[in-house]
């Protein structure tokens, strides 16, 4: 949200500067983005003053030149070779002195001694386009006699720089989102702390009506989404540019002004935070304006020339026959204010938010009255904000106020109660603020003290604060007046002391990165929300277990994730996108899913668990002097996901693991504890990584964190004594079928040689045709030990003769 420096002190009357107004700005919870200076005339006329032609004579060497001596209130005269054909003795005109830098549009140049046609010359006496004053180039500008010589030209044309303030507004601050709403938070800050500022809104007191000779009937048939609508008829206008300061005001804050009637709609807008919609009073059929809803599927074209089909929700504004707006949202195509417009009806309302919220999300619709309607608008000050409108109307386009104030208003909106205790605020806060200084933040927030009895006061919050509801409201808003810099840190500290029978989770978490950000891994942390669509198609993930949002803010975030697999993919292309194709990922983060259920709690229908994820693509390492870029593997990942549950405690040798190939991957691994999957592991299946326009392989691991933890066993720290007797390591070659795992073999040698046998390792595979269709060789390696005593080579030759063995009989495998 921009903001105006000088637009905010025609409401606030301070001596602060910008910066100073910024600093605050942030302090009270509008946090200040930047702040930037607007030129109204750029370069400010800096190092032009008011010169006095004292002499003026044909140039000796140019017949369209003339040659002046100019006085600029200097110790000396100034020689300036001029072309202009209206220069004459006796002028008054600005001159740029040397040194001074000129403006045109882009470009610029800086005024230089010179020499023209051989005569010097020191200045040059401007004409209107050449000061960026306007655009005429008939001849230098003449001034009025009067004017003292040397004056600043920027004096004499009275230019005031500006200030922009680009503020960060929080959804819960939308009495903000005005120049008003920013000066009142000011003036409650100034107030609080006893320094000199002055709040005025622009007085109403001169509005009247000047006939009753165009009235137009106002029916609201839904009072729940329009609990207030106000109405005013003006006749007789000109529709015209808007006047220079009104176009200024607009400009400063970045909009571009249109007409005067949509320029005042918009300064109120922006003055006040109410939007105002003008419509061509000659287009409401019967004069009468009713707030509806329409059938379901009504066609309905809006300004940008879109043909929209209604919900039977959307409230409409409509005449006798047809639907000229979308209430609070957007205006439609034929009743809007045109250059043929005389006649106008200017509405005020107060909307309900859920309906203009719902309305404008379905249609996709985003302005900045929908803005504000959705987030909560004041329903209080309608009647003012109409009357300033008419009254800024006539001033600027004429015309006659040609109607009472028409004002549909049958359930009063309430202002908010609220009982707070001033001791408990203070315990909040961590600080004793004195009661007459709390009641004095209370005041400046016009928050009304209606009760009091000791410390327990019940305030009446105004309507426009729709954010403070509660007790913690109050003390938040108190406590950003009163200023968070102003709590000192506490030199005690207080802790409580439980007993933790279950693992610690967040203690886990934390092991756990460390372990990876230790290992070259870079934690990303990404939104919860995501694309529903992922999930079209996948059986893995359903879609119908996606948890989707009622009133999404886009199709980019329309519903939660089940996986944080697509987080990994979007992070892994945007880096991938700006060269960094080396990569490894890991994310903490919630997944949810839903899930029909025969249950009287809604809530067991939805489900959350943490999860871990970890990515892998590109190289191990870069290339370097000693080592060769080498490309990451499945194998890689598989052994970071398993170090990863094997340092709290998870033996994986006792876990079950299943081949995984679907949707999501083309070739990976389920392990399983028990029934419970603790995690998959594989290479991202190539048509997924089409998708996201990834041209590299992409491993990626998820391990169901919340699962892993359950079986996360207490370490400790254990030694025995070094085997004194040697290990023996024996190699076998065997031809096997294609569908034999390594893991169907190692638990074979186990199986059959159960106190010697150490270790099992796969250290070469090879599949080719001259092995035979459907074959594969297995290259294993055995280490084989006795801690108590060297082993013979018969032990050794009987141990690997029985692995054989076993070997031919369970899985047919024959020696190479």
């Amino acid at each position: 949200m921009r903001i105006s420096y000088s637009w905010l002190k025609d409401y606030l009357k301070t001596e602060q500067g910008p910066e100073e107004i910024s600093r605050i700005l942030t302090d009270i919870g509008l946090e200040v983005e930047s702040l930037e200076k607007e030129e109204s005339v750029k370069g400010g006329l800096e190092g032009i003053v008011i010169g006095y032609i004292v002499e003026c004579e044909q140039h000796p060497n140019a017949d369209k030149l003339s040659v002046t001596k100019v006085d600029v209130g200097g110790p000396e005269l100034l020689q300036i070779v001029c072309g202009a054909s209206n220069v004459a003795k006796g002028q008054k005109v600005p001159v740029a002195t040397i040194g001074t830098t000129l403006y045109s549009g882009d470009e610029n140049f800086k005024i230089k001694k010179s020499k023209l046609r051989g005569v010097d010359s020191e200045g040059m006496i401007c004409a209107e386009d050449e000061l960026g004053l306007g655009h005429s180039h008939d001849g230098i500008m003449v001034l009025d006699p009067a004017t003292p010589v040397g004056t600043p030209a920027r004096e004499y044309f009275k230019i005031e720089d500006d200030y922009a303030f680009e503020i960060g507004l929080t959804p819960n601050r939308i009495d903000a989102a005005s120049h008003f709403g920013v000066a009142r938070d000011l003036a409650a800050y100034f107030f609080a702390h006893g320094e000199k500022a002055t709040l005025t809104l622009p007085s109403v007191d001169a509005f009247k009506v000047d006939n009753n000779s165009r009235p137009i009937k106002i029916t609201v048939e839904n009072s729940e989404a329009c609990p207030r609508y106000t109405g005013i008829t003006i006749s007789g206008i000109t529709v015209a540019p808007s006047p220079e300061w009104l176009q200024k005001k607009l400009r400063a804050i970045g909009l571009n002004p249109i007409n005067n009637v949509v320029d005042i709609t918009n300064f109120i807008l922006q003055e006040l935070g109410q939007p105002l919609h003008a419509f061509d009073a000659d287009q409401i059929k019967g004069n009468h304006v009713r707030v509806k809803t329409m059938a379901n599927g009504t066609a309905f074209t809006t300004l940008d020339e879109q043909e929209r089909k209604l919900h039977n929700d959307d409230l409409m504004i409509c005449n006798e026959t047809d639907a000229m707006c979308m209430a609070g949202v957007f205006g439609g195509i034929h009743s809007g204010v045109s250059i043929k417009t005389t006649n106008i009806f200017i509405e005020s309302a107060y909307f309900n938010p859920v309906w203009v919220r719902k309305a404008a999300r379905r249609h996709g619709l985003s302005t900045d009255a929908s803005f504000r309607f959705e987030r909560g608008t004041d329903p209080n000050i309608t009647i003012y904000a109409i009357k300033r409108a008419a009254m800024l109307i006539k001033e600027i386009a004429g015309g006659q106020i040609s109607s009472e104030i028409i004002d549909v208003y049958p359930t009063k909106v309430e202002n908010q109660k609220v009982e707070v205790n001033l001791s408990r605020m203070c315990r909040f806060i961590g600080k004793e603020i004195p009661s007459a200084q709390l009641k004095a933040i209370f005041h400046g927030l016009e928050m009304e003290i209606i009760s009091e009895k000791g410390d327990d006061i019940t305030l009446s919050v105004p309507a426009y604060r729709v954010d403070v509801t509660r007790e913690a409201d109050v003390v938040e808003d108190v406590l950003r007046i009163y200023g968070y810099n102003n709590v000192e840190i506490s030199q005690t500290i207080k802790s409580a002391i439980t007993i933790q029978k279950k693992p610690d989770k967040v203690r886990i978490t934390d092991l756990a990165s460390e372990f990876l950000s230790a290992n070259g891994f870079n934690e990303i942390m990404s939104n919860s929300l995501t694309k529903t669509s992922y999930y079209q198609g996948i059986e893995s993930f359903k879609e119908e277990n996606t948890v989707k949002i009622l009133n999404p803010l886009s199709s980019d975030l329309n519903g939660l994730r089940q996986t944080l697999l697509f987080n990994g993919l979007e992070t892994a292309i945007f880096n991938i996108n700006r060269r960094n194709s080396d990569l490894k990922f890991y994310e903490f983060g919630n997944c949810y899913s839903h899930s029909k259920r025969d249950t009287n709690n809604l809530l067991d229908n939805f489900n959350e668990d943490t999860r871990l994820g970890m990515l892998l693509s590109g190289n191990q390492a870069a290339a370097s002097w000693n080592q060769k870029a080498e490309p990451t593997n499945f194998f890689v990942l598989k052994s970071y996901a398993e170090k990863v549950l094997h340092k709290f405690g998870v033996n994986i040798e006792k876990v079950t693991i299943k081949e995984l190939s679907d949707e999501l991957y083309s070739d990976g691994l389920t392990y399983f504890m028990g029934e419970k999957v603790l995690f998959t592991v594989g290479k991202v299946n190539p048509k997924l990584l089409k998708q996201f326009d990834i041209k590299q392989d992409v491993y990626f691991a998820e391990v169901r964190w919340d699962v892993a933890i359950r079986f996360f066993g207490r370490n400790t720290v254990s030694y025995s004594e070094m085997p004194k007797f040697p290990e023996v390591k024996r190699d076998l070659a065997l031809l096997i079928n294609s569908d034999i795992t390594f893991k169907m073999l190692k638990d074979i040698a186990h199986k059959t040689e159960k106190k010697l046998l150490k270790t099992v390792s796969l250290f070469d595979v090879y599949e080719g045709p001259h092995l035979g269709e459907g074959k594969k060789s297995y290259a294993l390696s055995f280490i084989i030990q006795d801690e108590t005593k060297t082993l013979t080579d018969v032990q050794i030759d009987g141990i690997m003769n029985n692995l054989i063995a076993a070997y031919e009989k369970e899985v047919g495998a024959k020696l190479r």
